[in-house]
C-alpha cells in the first residue's frame, strides 16, 4: 500500500464520515468539521496533515491507538479538563476518540496542504 493510499484509507472524512465533514477545500487548505456526540466513539482514523484545531465545545475523551491502547484519558489527568480553544498539531497518527464528557465534541480543523 502506498503512503497516498494509506492516507486516503485513514483520512477522517473517509474512515469516519459520520464524524468528519469537509466544509471547504482549495489548493492551500482543507477545512474539516468534527462532531462526536456524548457517548459516541469515532472509529479508527488519522489526521496526517498539519492543522490548526478550533474547538467550540467538548470536554473529556479517551484517545486509543490502532491497537486499542489508551493514549490519553482526560478524566485521569484533570477533572476540570476542557478542550483547548485553539491548538496546533503536526498531525495525529491513527486513533479512535471516545467522547466521555457531558457535551458534544465539536472541532474545526484547518489543514495545511503542502
Amino acid at each position: 500500500m502506498t503512503s497516498e493510499e494509506n492516507f486516503d484509507e485513514l483520512d477522517g472524512p473517509i474512515a469516519a464520515p459520520h464524524h468528519h465533514t469537509v466544509v471547504f477545500e482549495n489548493e492551500h487548505v482543507r477545512v474539516v468539521e468534527t462532531v462526536i456526540r456524548v457517548g459516541d466513539t469515532a472509529p479508527l482514523h488519522a489526521h496526517q496533515r498539519k492543522h490548526l484545531l478550533i474547538a467550540s465545545s467538548g470536554s473529556h475523551f479517551i484517545r486509543r491507538d490502532i491497537n486499542g491502547i489508551v493514549l490519553m484519558d482526560t478524566r485521569s489527568e484533570d477533572l476540570s479538563f476542557v478542550l483547548p480553544q485553539l491548538q496546533w498539531s503536526n498531525g495525529t497518527p491513527a486513533h479512535t476518540l471516545e467522547n466521555t464528557g457531558d457535551d458534544d465534541i465539536r472541532v474545526t480543523a484547518i489543514e495545511m496542504k503542502e
